[in-house]
C-alpha cells in the first residue's frame, strides 16, 4: 500500500483576487517541501504572465512573495491522499480540502484555476454552488506528463492576468481598436 501523502499550506494574502489550485504535490515537490519543485514542471514559467514577473528565475522564497504581490493565491484540491509515485490517476483514499472556507475567507477573490484536470473535477465538486460566485478557470496540467507542448498551454495560462493584474485588463481595453 502506497504511503498517505499531504498537501501543503495554502499560500494566499487577504487581497488575494486569483486562486490556482493544483491537485497533491508530487514527489519531488514533497521532497523538497515546497510547490511545484520538478525541474520540468512548467507551472512557474506558465504563470509568470500573470505575475507579471519571470517566476522561474527566482528563488522560491522569491516567487511565493511575487505570488503575493501579484495577489495570486496557490494552494491543492487534495488534503491528502494514497498516490504511488505522482500521477494524479494513481489519487486513492482522498481527503479534500475545505475550498469553499479558503474562499469565503478571501474576501478579494474572483477567479479560481485548476491546474489540470484532475484538480478541476475533485475542485467543482468540492466547490458545488459556491462556483457561482467566481470565475472558473480549467488550466492545461502544467506536468511534465501532460505532453502537449508549453506553446499550447500557455495562453489559457496567460489569461490569468486578467484576474490577477487588473491594471492589465484596463490597458488592453484602452489599446483596442
Amino acid at each position: 500500500m502506497a504511503d498517505r501523502k499531504f498537501s501543503f499550506p495554502p499560500i494566499v494574502a487577504p487581497d488575494t483576487r486569483l486562486l490556482v489550485l493544483g491537485s497533491l504535490p508530487g514527489e519531488r515537490s514533497l521532497a523538497a517541501a515546497r510547490y511545484y519543485a520538478h525541474p520540468q514542471n512548467q507551472f512557474w514559467q506558465l504563470l509568470s504572465p500573470a505575475a507579471g514577473r519571470d517566476l522561474a528565475a527566482l528563488d522560491y522564497p522569491e516567487r511565493l512573495e511575487a505570488l503575493r504581490a501579484a495577489a495570486i493565491g496557490l494552494w491543492d484540491v487534495v488534503a491528502s491522499a494514497t498516490r504511488p509515485g505522482s500521477t494524479d490517476a494513481a489519487l486513492r483514499d482522498v481527503e479534500p480540502h475545505d475550498i469553499v472556507a479558503l474562499a469565503d475567507s478571501l474576501p478579494a477573490l474572483r477567479a479560481i484555476a485548476f491546474n489540470g484536470a484532475t484538480a478541476y473535477r475533485h475542485g467543482l465538486r468540492q466547490l458545488g454552488a459556491a462556483a457561482a460566485r467566481y470565475t472558473v478557470v480549467a488550466l492545461p496540467s502544467s506536468s511534465p506528463l501532460h505532453t502537449i507542448g508549453f506553446a499550447a498551454k500557455a495562453p489559457a495560462w496567460a489569461a490569468l492576468a486578467a484576474f490577477s493584474r487588473p491594471e492589465q485588463l484596463q490597458t488592453l481595453s484602452n489599446s483596442a481598436p
